[in-house]
């Protein structure tokens, strides 16, 4: 079986357990194979977590929830060192940071010197405390949850953390067949019939090596320079449409590039393709871009969203001809 046919096993025992959300299991195995982290955004019930500790028993990886509270403190997520009473010395206690994949539960409720705390993690994968720096596993991932509808007690994101997240998915309500669907699975599971269970051994060293093949996939120039084209227009959106002047105060940095083309890849990938397509790119710019894009005072009060800068950008940025590709 190919690396890929394991994969598309790992999502039909996704499916399994998840009704609907196509679009989040996709992203969220997007996410495994780039080691990049993502922030879901959605009210509670959406099977959030449930989504991520499926994957990662599909992929016996080792997984902690961290519930974010605003009187969490930086060692409860990243370790700390405690005193030894038999030998006097200090020893580090690992936090749950050093697990591979790491549900960070309602992320803006903790306080800023805890984000801050984040930060070296998910940008370096190593943390340092006590004066020394620590490796986090080869296979690290970060999933930060929010609810959007409740904003008590909590601290906004700082664009710093914010572009640490190489996706931001927003999830919606379940239409009426698949919440049908819940209410059948969830009757199905009182009564003890269990899920199927994945066939197929999947480990991480198979997402690493998933990786390695992604890395080479061909990327045409024509490709690379839609991608750029897309991401520094933020930074610049007068130049095409004179009604886009100061919709935005900032745009998104070179790492938004680094994060679309690494997501279009591993999505390339996903579909059996050696070789990216502008299709792919305009599939997950709204996700790469979404929580990049700061909205200017102005912007607000003309109701632009970030959606909508987005999708004006895809419409006014010139694709690649199929001969240019």
């Amino acid at each position: 079986m190919s690396n890929q046919a394991v994969f598309q096993t790992l999502k039909k025992h996704l499916q399994t357990v998840i009704v609907g959300q196509e679009s989040l299991l996709d992203k969220m195995m997007i996410a495994l194979l780039t080691g990049g982290h993502i922030l879901l955004e959605g009210p509670p019930g959406l099977a959030k977590t449930t989504a991520v500790k499926t994957l990662a028993k599909g992929v016996h990886a080792s997984f902690q929830r961290i519930q974010f509270t605003p009187d969490l403190m930086p060692g409860d997520v990243i370790g700390s060192e405690i005193l030894d009473m038999n030998s006097g010395e200090l020893t580090f206690v690992k936090g749950p940071i050093f697990n591979q994949i790491v549900l960070a539960d309602e992320i803006n409720r903790a306080p800023p010197k805890v984000q801050s705390a984040l930060l070296e993690a998910m940008a370096e994968q190593q943390v340092t405390a006590g004066g020394q720096t620590r490796t986090l596993p080869d296979l690290f991932l970060v999933i930060g949850t929010q609810n959007p509808l409740e904003q008590s007690g909590t601290y906004p994101l700082p664009e710093a953390q914010l572009d640490r997240f190489m996706l931001h998915l927003v999830l919606a309500y379940p239409s009426e067949q698949e919440e049908l669907e819940i209410l059948r699975r969830d009757r199905a599971h009182q009564f003890g019939q269990k899920t199927e269970s994945i066939h197929q051994a999947l480990i991480p060293e198979n997402v690493l090596h998933a990786r390695q093949q992604i890395a080479q996939l061909h990327v045409a120039e024509p490709v690379e320079r839609y991608m750029v084209a897309l991401i520094s227009a933020t930074r610049k959106l007068e130049t095409l449409d004179a009604m886009l002047k100061g919709v935005l105060d900032v745009g998104a940095s070179p790492r938004a590039s680094i994060a679309l083309l690494h997501a279009a890849s591993a999505y390339a990938w996903l579909q059996g393709r050696d070789y990216v397509t502008p299709d792919d790119v305009i599939f997950l710019l709204p996700d790469v871009l979404r929580h990049r894009l700061i909205l200017s005072f102005s912007g607000k009060a003309q109701q632009w969203t970030a959606d909508k800068v987005i999708e004006k950008l895809i419409q006014l940025v010139p694709v690649p001809l199929d001969n240019e590709r």
